[in-house]
C-alpha cells in the first residue's frame, strides 16, 4: 500500500495479486479514496483493470459524501456555539477537509476533534447540549478520567444524526510527559478562507500535533495518519518559511521527539522530500542508538495496514508495546498504576 501511494503509476502495470493486496491492505487502512484521488491526479484512472476501479470508485463515493456530511455537521457546530464567545478551531480530518487541504481528499475519518479555550469548554459542552448532542460515557469514574486528567470533555453524539465530537482544551492530556502549550497553539490559530468563524492550527503546528497523536497514542489508523503528515509536508513546503519554522516550533511546544519520528517514518514510507538542514536540526532530538532501533522495529511493524499480509508474528507484540509506551507517556506512573488497576481489576458495572 505504501508504494501504491508513493508511485501511484506502478499500478497501471501491477499484477492482479498486486490489485488484491492493495485492495484488502488499503480498505483495512482507510486509504483507498485517498489512493483514487492521487491515481487521478496523476491521470492514471483510465489505464487501471476494471475490477479494482470498481472498489476504487466505491471508496471516493463513500468519502466524498462524508465530506458533504462533515460541512453540514461543522455548519450545525458553529451554529451551536455562536454565543460561546470561543473561537472554532477545526483539528485533523475535519481541518483538513474544510481547508480544502490534499491531505482531505478522500480522507475518511469517524467523529469531528475541536479545539476550544478550556475557559469556555463547559460553555461550548453546553450550548452542544442544547442543540442535541449528550455524553457518549455515563460510568463516573470514565467522566472524572476524562475532565481531570485528559485533554477533552467525554465524546458527544448527536441524539438524531448520530454524529461525533471530540471536544478538545488541548492536543495532549495535561497529566502527559510532552506538555504543549495550548495557548501558544490558540494564538497561532488561523481562519480559514471561505468560512468565517472557522479557524485551523497554523501549519506547522497542524503536522506537529498529527505527529503528536500518531507517535504519543494507538496505531489503529497509523499508515493513514503518517500519510497526513507526508501529505501535509508536501503541500506547506511551498508556504515560505514553513521548513524554517518547523523545528523551532516543535523544541517551543515541547513535540521534538514525536517530531523527529514522523521525518524519519515519512522519507522512509512515503518518500517524502524533506530538506537535509531540517533533517540536520532534529537529528539531535532523536533518543540513544538502542532506544531509536527498538523504536525502529516497533513502528514499522504498527504502521503496516492491519491486514495478514502486512503483519508478521512480531506485530501483536510490538503493538502492544506501544500500546504501554503511550499509556506510559500520558500519565505519570502512580496515576497509570491506578487507572489500569481500576480497567482491570474494577470493571464499571453494567446497566440492567
Amino acid at each position: 500500500m505504501t508504494r501504491a501511494l508513493r508511485e501511484p503509476e506502478w499500478l497501471t502495470h501491477a499484477s492482479g495479486a498486486e490489485w488484491d493486496a492493495v485492495i484488502r491492505q488499503g480498505r483495512r487502512a482507510s486509504l483507498l479514496a485517498r489512493l483514487h484521488y492521487a491515481l487521478q491526479a496523476r491521470s492514471c484512472l483510465t489505464n487501471l483493470p476494471a475490477a479494482p476501479r470498481v472498489h476504487l470508485d466505491a471508496a471516493r463515493v463513500i468519502a466524498d459524501k462524508q465530506a458533504i456530511a462533515v460541512r453540514w455537521e461543522v455548519g450545525k457546530i458553529l451554529t451551536a456555539i455562536a454565543q460561546c464567545e470561543a473561537p472554532l478551531i477545526l483539528l485533523k480530518g475535519a481541518a483538513y477537509h474544510m481547508a480544502g487541504l490534499t491531505a482531505g481528499r478522500g480522507r475518511v475519518f469517524s467523529d469531528i476533534d475541536i479545539l476550544v479555550p478550556k475557559p469556555r469548554i463547559n460553555h461550548v459542552e453546553a450550548a452542544l447540549m442544547q442543540h442535541g448532542w449528550v455524553a457518549t460515557q455515563h460510568d463516573a469514574y470514565d467522566q472524572r478520567y476524562y475532565r481531570t486528567w485528559m485533554h477533552e470533555i467525554p465524546p458527544l453524539r448527536h441524539i438524531r444524526r448520530q454524529s461525533v465530537i471530540d471536544v478538545h482544551h488541548a492536543i495532549l492530556p495535561e497529566t502527559a510527559r510532552l506538555k504543549p502549550d495550548p495557548a501558544l497553539l490558540l494564538a497561532a490559530a488561523q481562519p480559514i478562507p471561505d468560512a468565517p468563524g472557522l479557524f485551523t492550527l497554523a501549519p506547522a503546528d497542524m503536522v506537529l500535533h498529527s505527529a503528536s497523536h500518531l507517535f504519543c497514542g494507538e496505531f489503529e489508523h497509523g499508515l493513514r495518519d503518517l500519510s497526513d503528515i507526508d501529505l501535509l509536508l508536501r503541500e506547506f513546503s511551498a508556504q515560505s518559511g514553513f521548513w524554517e519554522g518547523l523545528v523551532p516550533r516543535a523544541h517551543q511546544l515541547d513535540l521534538s521527539r514525536p517530531l523527529y519520528y514522523a521525518l524519519r517514518l515519512a522519507a522512509q514510507l512515503f518518500a517524502t522530500p524533506i530538506p537535509a538542514d531540517v533533517l540536520h536540526a532534529i537529528a539531535p532530538c532523536r533518543p540513544s542508538a538502542p532506544h531509536a532501533a527498538l523504536m525502529h522495529s516497533l513502528l514499522q511493524r504498527a504502521l503496516a495496514p492491519d491486514h495478514p499480509s502486512c503483519r508478521g508474528p512480531f506485530s501483536p507484540l510490538a503493538l502492544g508495546l506501544l500500546y504501554a509506551r503511550a499509556h506510559w507517556l500520558r500519565m505519570p506512573p502512580h496515576l497509570l498504576a491506578y487507572h489500569l488497576a481500576h480497567k482491570a481489576l474494577l470493571p464499571p458495572k453494567q446497566p440492567g
